[in-house]
């Protein structure tokens, strides 16, 4: 008979289930000229478009399994590279901004700019992992943090930002680093949060779930792609601390929350969850969910490859 240490593992194994919050979903939004649309594509991998001008953001797609990235090197693999990019039907992209260098953001990042002819937007870590693949460094910019990038009708503003807590593979990436490096080898570099204004209308994507005390520009966003991997983990304070931060500081009316799927599943199959040894997303939808509704803010989850207008309430 199992003893309570073993029930508490398999609990810990189990993958959370989606359908609680199936109601929750985005619409898909209708192509309108030069309208901004937005397509979550798994992480932090979000496409960008007003039809004239594509920003992309890590483009990870490779999603390398568990016991490769726990006992092997991980690569980019071009033939799902290009399945993803086909699928998702990302065709020239302008700009490919990589929130941080570790593998589930950076992996893919040279080959899918060499694909798409995006140029390369980082960190130095993020340069290096370029030089490594054999990107040129022509297309590739170091980002200065508040400094604009103006590309076509978007305004991209990198922000100092901080990675979430238990990061496995800190500090950054000094030298080359080539395909076919260990996971932990993607150091994170310098991370950050990234404010896109797009003609008089802003969103902000934050990645991490962790914040800079003091250090954060809050500029207005009326919707917040927020990163929420490990927030089930931290205490309610840090939780608190964090809605503050990101959607009351920055008076965003939406919140759809990024970086919740386990990376180690393909794009073949259904996004997932983490299991709850690795994070608590129920806790998370729960305090998102329920802070939401006392602030009248509305919560919408992402699905994947669906265009959305990022301005528009899921009922209006």
């Amino acid at each position: 008979m199992a003893g309570p240490g073993l029930w508490a593992i398999l609990r810990g194994l189990r993958t959370p289930s989606l359908d609680p919050w199936r109601h929750l979903d985005e619409p898909a939004a209708a192509d309108e000229p030069g309208a901004l649309r937005v397509s979550f594509l798994g992480v932090s991998t979000m496409l960008l478009t007003d039809g004239d001008t594509t920003i992309l953001t890590d483009g990870f797609f490779t999603r390398p399994g568990l016991l490769r990235v726990k006992a092997g090197k991980v690569a980019p693999h071009r033939d799902t590279v290009e399945s993803a990019l086909r699928r998702f039907e990302v065709g020239k992209v302008d700009a490919l901004f990589v929130v941080h260098s570790h593998f589930d953001h950076a992996l893919d990042a040279p080959l899918v700019a060499e694909l798409t002819g995006a140029r390369l937007l980082g960190s130095e870590s993020t340069r290096n992992i370029a030089r490594g693949y054999g990107f040129p460094d022509s297309r590739v910019d170091v980002v200065v943090p508040g400094e604009p990038i103006e590309v076509g009708r978007f305004t991209l503003t990198p922000l100092p930002a901080v990675h979430s807590p238990g990061d496995l593979a800190p500090g950054r990436i000094e030298q080359p680093l080539a395909p076919g490096a260990k996971a932990l080898d993607y150091r994170t570099g310098d991370c950050y949060a990234l404010h896109i204004r797009h003609d008089d209308r802003a969103i902000l994507i934050q990645a991490s779930a962790n914040m800079l005390a003091g250090n954060f520009d809050a500029r207005g966003a009326e919707t917040v792609y927020l990163g929420i991997g490990v927030l089930g983990k931290q205490d309610p304070e840090f939780r608190e601390a964090y809605w503050r931060q990101f959607v009351l500081g920055t008076g965003a009316r939406r919140v759809v929350p990024i970086h919740w799927d386990n990376f180690t599943v393909g794009l073949d199959r259904p996004l997932v969850p983490f299991p709850s040894f690795f994070d608590d997303f129920t806790v998370t939808m729960e305090f998102l969910t329920r802070r939401a509704a006392a602030d009248g803010i509305e919560v919408a989850m992402p699905v994947l490859g669906r265009r959305t207008d990022p301005f528009r309430a899921r009922s209006g």
